[in-house]
This record gives structure tokens, sequence and C-alpha cells, in this order.
């Protein structure tokens, strides 16, 4: 139930403050005084998108604030619990809504998600005002309704839940089944891919290996030189270092004979000199074996070309062209699997549609049934409403097959759908000896207003909100229409905490607590006030909304009598 609402800088509202009980409140005042900015205010606080455009101009945010108590049995106190709230200490919602748009949710002053906004005041509180006459037009939210009245909303999730296994296996088992039409030509490709790979033999780091030696091939000459130049200078000419060095070594030794000081030193350059005789053996060997490759450039630039070729064909690097390999085997793999997986998926399909079909038999049964009895209650309560005589129904057909759909999507030729096989259309006779046509061709206002109503009142048994928020519920009616209206709204307000937005006075005297809403204009700005009426100011308010502006005797007598029976 809605305890208080609070709005700050919204619209033309500078602060609003309004405190609520059970029963019916009624909200009344001028025209353009601010009421619709009242809905759009709730409407926000139970998740729907903010704009900046609705700050009050002159500031840079505006702030919603509500607060509901939330029974123990209800859904919000589960959801809330499994977020880490404590429903026994009630719900506090807070939006602020700011220009720069970084708009925040608070519930119960811990920051918060649209997501988590909705779900948990999914059932506390609906809005029936324009959008529901609206919606009700639409046939796409008829069978909703009758699924509701009928409880046989469990029914529908069951299949719900099995069409959301049913229609990804059928799109797997498609896939699977066009790869099997296309498998031998699949097969070819792979199969080439394969060989072309496997031919090959290459290793991994292989390209940098050859890019390597391929680089001294393409430099032997140079490389040549270098080397016999160096062989050169170390042992081949008179006077080369290692000749030269030799000498060094014999005069040292004469003298490390005369003082052993020296043969620390002799040893040193010994060691120098057999390594400088290998250096010259490596290089020898090593210049040996590049005048043996004078024929292998051109087989390593055919290598590198044969693997260059690949790694663009297959991605780009030995790494990816490996990968690609590893692919193709799992693809020959899967391909061998692929009827097995085809088996295994109709099987799948085949459990799964029995369940559904059989369900969705049932719902279908069970639909007719509801049908008569919903027609029936709609019929009662439209009477009651100044509407006897009106003929009331549901129209049930089966889903239109527009477009070829798979066999296990049907149902005994009719398209199955996460509802079901139904689709439904209400049809409405207001006036005697006419025939039943759909809502949206024949009902007016009035009657859409008090069908509405009828239809609150009907599945109020069921409804799990408890706080319902009427608005436009008078249009189109008046007079003795609007009496039967507010009786009505006044019985279901025994279920519901109601809140009715009115100018009729014959709805308004019904009101358990009465706001008056009015606009002024204080230091040069348009503002929004309300106030809780009492006994007094209420007679007062009737009779405005009976006589208009000038209140004149008779209507204070009217308002006084009606507010008196």
């Amino acid at each position: 139930m809605l305890k208080e609402l609070l709005i700050q800088n919204f619209a033309i509202i500078d602060d609003l403050n309004m405190r609520f009980d059970g029963g019916l409140t009624i909200i009344s005042g001028e025209t353009g005084a601010g009421k619709s900015i009242i809905i759009n205010a709730v409407n926000l606080l139970l998740g729907t998108r903010v704009n900046a455009r609705m700050i009050r101009d002159g500031y840079e945010t505006a702030e919603l604030s509500a607060r509901f108590d939330v029974p123990e049995a209800a859904t919000a106190a589960a959801i809330m619990a499994e977020n880490g709230y404590a429903p026994e200490d009630g719900l506090l919602v807070r939006r602020i809504i700011a220009r720069n748009d970084r708009h925040r949710i608070y519930i119960n002053d811990r920051m918060a998600t649209m997501q988590m906004l909705a779900s948990i005041t999914a059932d506390l509180a609906s809005i029936s005002g324009q959008h529901a006459h609206q919606g009700l037009l639409r046939e796409e939210t008829h069978l909703a309704i009758l699924d509701r009245f009928g409880g046989l909303s469990p029914q529908v999730t069951q299949i719900s839940d099995l069409y959301g296994k049913v229609v990804p296996l059928i799109h797997t088992l498609e896939t699977l089944n066009e790869k099997k039409n296309n498998q031998e030509k699949e097969m070819d490709l792979l199969r080439y891919q394969a060989a072309e790979i496997a031919d090959a033999d290459i290793m991994l780091g292989e390209d940098e290996s050859l890019e390597k030696e391929r680089s001294r091939l393409r430099n032997a000459e140079f490389l040549q030189q270098s080397v016999f130049s160096a062989i050169e200078s170390l042992h081949g000419v008179d006077g080369a270092i290692l000749e030269r060095l030799g000498e060094v070594r014999k005069v040292l030794a004469k003298a490390a004979d005369m003082d052993d000081g020296l043969t620390a030193g002799l040893q040193c350059l010994s060691d120098h000199l057999f390594g400088l005789e290998d250096v010259t053996e490596t290089l020898r060997s090593y210049l040996s074996n590049l005048a043996t490759e004078t024929d292998r450039l051109e087989s390593v630039e055919a290598r590198l070309d044969l693997i260059n070729r690949l790694k663009r064909k297959y991605g780009g690097s030995l790494e990816t062209l490996f990968q690609k390999r590893e692919a193709i085997e799992a693809e020959f793999v899967a391909t061998t699997n692929m009827d097995d997986d085809i088996q295994r998926c109709e099987t799948q399909l085949n459990n799964y549609s029995a369940q559904v079909v059989d369900l969705a038999r049932r719902l279908s049964g069970e639909r007719r049934k509801v049908a008569r009895r919903f027609a029936e209650s709609v019929e009662k309560e439209l009477e009651g409403l100044k509407m006897a005589g009106t003929k009331f129904a549901v129209r049930l057909a089966p889903l239109p097959l527009n477009k070829p759909s798979s066999p296990w999507l049907r149902v005994d030729g009719k398209l199955l759908s996460a509802t079901g096989i139904d689709q439904a259309a209400f049809m409405i006779a207001p006036n005697v000896g006419e025939s039943l046509k759909p809502l949206a061709s024949i009902a007016s206002g009035g009657e859409l207003s008090r069908l509405v109503l009828a239809l609150k009142a009907i599945l109020a048994e069921t409804d799990a909100v408890g706080t319902i928020i009427f608005d436009e519920v008078d249009a189109g009616i008046g007079g003795a229409v609007a009496e039967v209206v507010g009786k009505k709204l006044a019985a279901l307000a025994l279920k519901h905490q109601l809140i009715c937005i009115t100018h009729l006075p014959q709805i308004a005297r019904f009101g358990d607590q009465h706001y008056y809403i009015e606009k002024q204009v204080k230091n040069g700005r348009t503002i929004t006030t309300i106030r809780s009426m009492d006994h007094k100011e209420r007679i007062e308010e009737i009779a405005r909304m009976i006589g208009g502006e000038t209140v004149t005797r008779t209507a204070l007598a009217h308002a006084r009598a009606l507010m008196g029976r």
C-alpha cells in the first residue's frame, strides 16, 4: 500500500507531500493544475524511464519519493529479501532526475538499477488511465486478461518455458540438417585443406628460421670475403696474428724460466693463443660450409614462398595456420558425429513437443470454459454500471499460419506460440439487438471507462496489486452512471487501496480521503499545491464540481445531499 508521496522540482510542482491511507482516496482540482503530473511521478517511481525535461525550470535536479507498506506474502517482499532488503521495514523508493542525465535510483537508501526497481514494484501498484483504455483496445492484451481471470498463468508459464527450449533446438536441427546436406562439398574442401597443410609439414618457428637463413645466403659473398679476410689476418699471411703471438709466447717462456712471476701471464697468453686457433678452425669450417650452399638459396626461397602463401590463406601467421589445422580436425570429428547429433536433437524435440502439445491442448480447452464464465462476469458487472443488456464474449481462435513453420511449432495444425495455440479478442454489443463486434470498433469512451472498471472489479480477487490509481475513470460518463461508478470504486476499495483522479462529484463523494490540487502564482512563478480537505471543505469542493467556480447555495445544498447519502 502506498503510504506517502514526495515530489520536488518536478514540472510545475515545487514541493508536494501527500500521505495516503487505505480505502478510496479522491484527488480533484482545476483543469491543468497538475493532476497528470502526479500520475507521471508515480509512473517513474514504478520504473518507467525519465527525461531531464521533466525538471522544473531553474533547477538542476528533481526528486521523487514514495513509501510503501509491503505485505509479508507479497511477491515484492520475496524479491526484496532475495536482494538483501528488509521488507518488514517497508519500501522507500527515491529517484533523482538530473539535467546531465546522471539519474539515480535508491531503494531503502541503497543505489539500485531500473530493473531492480521494476521487479520490486511490479505487483505493488498499477495505474489505470488513458494507457489502460487504449491497451484494452489492443487484442494482444486480451488473452493475458482472460488467463489472469481463470488462474491459468501457471500453465502459460509451463508452455512458455517449453517453447523457450523447443525454438533453439529447432534452429540447431535446421543448422545440422543444412550442414549434412552440404556435407560432401564441405568434406571435400576440408580434405583438400587438411592435405594442403599436412603436405607442407611446417614446423612452429620455421618461417623465422628460414628468414634468417635466406638473409645469410643472400649475403654469402660478403660473408665469404669477411671470413676469408679474418682467417688471413689470423693465420694466413706473414706476420699474421697467431704467428706474432707465437713469437711473443716463446720470448715470455724463456723469461718465465728466469722468473716464475711471469708464469701466470704466460699461461693466460697460451690460453688466448689456443682460443684464437679454435676461432680460426671455426671460421675455416664456416667458410667450407658456405662454399657448399651455393644452391641452397633457391630451395629456401621456394620453401618460404610456400609457407607465406599458406599463412596468407589461413590467417596471417603460423599460429593461426596451426589453429586452422586443429579446427579442421575438430570439424572432421563433428561431421563424423553429425548423425548422432541430429538423432539426439530430434529425440529432445520429440520429448519437449509431446509435453507442450499436451499442455497446449489442455490450456486451450480450459480457456474456452473460462471464456464463458468471464463473459458472464463482465456482463454482470456492466449491468451494475448502467450497461444492462450489453452482450460480451471472448472470441478464441487459432493463431494464423502466415508463413511456413516448423512441425514442432504446430499443434493439431495450429500454430504454437509461447502462450499456447490461441488468440483472444473481446467482442461487445452495447445495445440490445446489435451483433457482437470487436471492442476497438464499437466501444465509446464512456463504455471503455466502465469496461476497464468492470475488469478491475472482476480481477480484484486474483490481482496481487495492492494499489490501483485511476485516471480518467470518469471519461465520457456522468449523471446516474457516475453514481454507480462511484459505488463500484467504493466496493473495489474494500479489497485494494484506490487513488482516483476525478472531475465528477458523484464519484468524489465516495472518497474516504479527499485531496484538492490547485495552481498558484508566487513570486512570479506558477506552482502546484495540494491539501487534504476536511468534511466542510469537501462539501465546498463538491459544490464547485457541481456548479463551477461560482458556488451557489443550490450547489452547496446539492453537495450536502450527496455527502449525506
